[in-house]
């Protein structure tokens, strides 16, 4: 019988659709999963706590496909994952809508001066001019990274009429390739990060790629906060080098509450929560595992899959 050990969180979504023929171990603490896993074949254990989950694949050493929400894996175990050849299928473009409304938000958030609109309100204070004068309309935009949500950002940002170019390894018309974007940076109003975490993307951009980019542009990051040079952020941030950055992501997470760029009025900061400002991400997800459940049992290929050897 295949042994299953799920998070019991996602339980009332998975239960009564599950096959009856499979052996389900649910489990809610960090010492049942790691109990749990042992002898299963498929395992979906995420957790908050990402310490807790590297434990619990440590401890399923039969574990033939893990299942998770998460579209970065990269705070698992690579060598793991392709030392035991388990395949992952990860949460790819379950959250992708929602991430892209994010960016078109942080983009006319700062565009329109919003923030200082609401401080305002705040006040009770009737403003006669607007504090953000900027259209998104004839912009240009620079989208590295042109994944699941790479790809439902560029359509949204081209309805308001943005020039998009899409930073990708085929090249093509329109695109740049990763050895051409950083020769460009000084054409674009704003430089949006969705790449994934991996080697080659940390750190990409430090103090050379911000200082190459025009006095008024905004960098936009929705992928990972190791993506960016943080300090070299500070510095142009403070000597207001740059226009502003929309930071969804920063390093660490949670960023401490003495972290200059809390004081910084360019730097907004949205705490990782774009795709969480959502409420079908858990139906998605148990729908996308349902479905791989199903072509798994018949043998058949599940997706998407996150290949460890490449990080995504």
């Amino acid at each position: 019988m295949t042994i299953l050990a799920i998070s019991g969180l996602i339980r009332p979504l998975l239960e009564p659709r599950l096959p009856a023929e499979l052996d389900v171990r649910w489990f809610m603490t960090p010492e049942e999963a790691v109990e749990a896993v042992k002898g299963a074949e498929i395992g979906w254990f995420d957790s908050n706590n990402k310490d807790d989950m590297v434990k619990s694949l440590e401890a399923a050493t039969e574990l033939k496909w893990l299942n998770s929400i998460y579209a970065g894996l990269d705070f698992l175990p690579m060598d793991v994952l392709i030392d035991r050849n388990i395949t992952v299928t990860n949460g790819a473009g379950i959250n992708a809508i929602t991430i892209a409304e994010y960016v078109v938000m942080g983009m006319l958030n700062i565009a329109k001066g919003y923030r200082e609109v609401m401080r305002a309100q705040e006040r009770r204070e009737w403003l006669l001019d607007s504090p953000g004068k900027r259209e998104l309309s004839g912009s240009k935009a620079l989208l590295l990274g042109y994944g699941a949500i790479g790809k439902l950002i560029k359509p949204r940002l081209e309805a308001f009429d943005v020039d998009v170019t899409v930073v990708r390894r085929s090249g093509g018309e329109g695109v740049l390739t990763p050895d051409e974007w950083r020769a460009k940076l000084s054409e674009f109003d704003w430089v949006i990060l969705a790449v994934p975490a991996t080697p080659e993307t940390d750190g990409m951009i430090g103090a050379d790629e911000i200082a190459a980019m025009k006095s008024d542009a905004v960098i936009v990051n929705i992928a990972r906060g190791a993506v960016i040079d943080q300090p070299a952020l500070v510095s142009a941030l403070e000597g207001k080098k740059i226009g502003g950055a929309f930071l969804d992501v920063t390093t660490p997470e949670p960023l401490p509450e003495d972290h200059p760029l809390w004081s910084l009025d360019n730097a907004h900061i949205s705490m990782h929560l774009s795709g969480r400002a959502q409420d079908k991400m858990f139906i998605r997800s148990a729908d996308r595992f349902l479905d791989n459940l199903d072509k798994y049992l018949r043998g058949e290929p599940v997706a998407p899959v996150f290949d460890p050897r490449i990080g995504y």
